[in-house]
């Protein structure tokens, strides 16, 4: 039997994700905004809930376009509210629109939303060494730095454990447990 992080379970698309996904880093500034944006909608809820709805979402956020996301109106709030495929919270769903709009100013400010995202970081990614889940922390002070200047650039639903769960989940962190089979494969992944 394959050893994974004690948080996945059984079921296949969070096995999926696990294996495949979590962790990996990611430049990609779509594949970013994407995660930052789920994983605000997540809050509250489990993340196995948004992963099930992660298609509806790309479906209804236009593939996670940034510059589609920031001309949303109150048309697109209403039609949003009304697709069951989503998380129908207008507070989340505002936060996207807001947060699609501050996207395209940090890429005309820092040339791309990868480049400042990584900073926190330090450009690559750090590799830690938990033993047990009960080790992970839910924030730190680098989580704590990208939820501050996120905020203060117009974001929301971007709090620090939101933060450090986005890092974790596009691999600014490699924090699958030791005892997982990702943990090696990750540690050696070039950046």
């Amino acid at each position: 039997m394959t050893a994974r992080c004690a948080w996945c379970g059984a079921d296949p698309l969070y096995v999926a994700y696990h294996d495949h996904e979590w962790g990996v880093p990611s430049f990609d500034d779509r594949h970013l905004f994407e995660m930052l944006i789920l994983e605000g909608a997540q809050a509250g809820l489990s993340w196995l809930t948004i992963l099930r709805k992660r298609e509806a979402y790309r479906r209804a956020l236009d593939g996670f376009d940034a510059e589609a996301i920031a001309r949303y109106g109150p048309p697109d709030l209403q039609r949003l509210m009304g697709d069951a495929g989503i998380v129908r919270n207008r507070l989340k769903l505002e936060a996207a629109v807001r947060n699609a709009r501050a996207v395209l100013d940090i890429r005309e400010r820092h040339g791309s939303l990868a480049g400042f995202l990584w900073r926190y970081a330090g450009g690559e990614p750090r590799q830690n060494a938990w033993r047990s889940l009960a080790e992970v922390p839910a924030r730190t002070p680098e989580s704590d730095a990208m939820a501050r200047d996120l905020k203060r650039l117009g974001c929301s639903f971007v709090g620090s454990t939101i933060c450090y769960a986005f890092m974790q989940a596009v691999g600014m962190v490699n924090d699958h447990t030791t005892d997982c089979f990702r943990h090696p494969m990750l540690a050696r992944r070039p950046p």
